[in-house]
């Protein structure tokens, strides 16, 4: 974390009734992100070498019965989706990184009022507030 990003962990956003954050805090939730960050990097690249694997199957699956070819297809598509998702995940882990290295962690993207420090606590890739969100989920 930079120094400017650690002396104003105050500054970050909070909704009304919340303690301000502490410069612990922002560690926490850096390190936490940081963290996780790391295992979906290497999921990553393990889905990327069973799906790799998986490929290079292709040639020696001329011989197997169409049960066994769908179950393979099956497993590929799993493997695909799997990692997507994971790519999903450390994107917005890097953006909620990027964001407390800006100082702007904690204010909703939409609207710009504070997502809230509970809310960041529990999920720490939020980028917007429980009201955005839910306008978002319903459109």
């Amino acid at each position: 974390m930079t120094a400017a990003a650690q002396s104003d962990a105050a500054g970050f956003p909070v909704r009304q009734g919340e303690t301000r954050w502490t410069d612990a805090e922002i560690a926490e939730v850096r390190s936490q992100l940081v963290l996780e960050a790391t295992e979906l990097q290497a999921e990553i690249d393990r889905a990327e070498s069973d799906i790799a694997d998986r490929l290079g199957d292709s040639v020696s699956e001329a011989g197997d019965d169409q049960a066994d070819i769908g179950a393979k297809a099956y497993e590929r598509e799993h493997e695909l989706a799997l990692s997507y998702n994971a790519r999903e995940l450390l994107a917005q882990t890097e953006r909620a990184l990027a964001r407390i290295e800006a100082g702007t962690y904690g204010a909703c993207e939409s609207c710009g009022e504070p997502v809230g420090k509970a809310r960041l606590q529990v999920f720490p890739r939020a980028t917007l507030c429980v009201s955005c969100k839910q306008r978002e989920e319903r459109h």
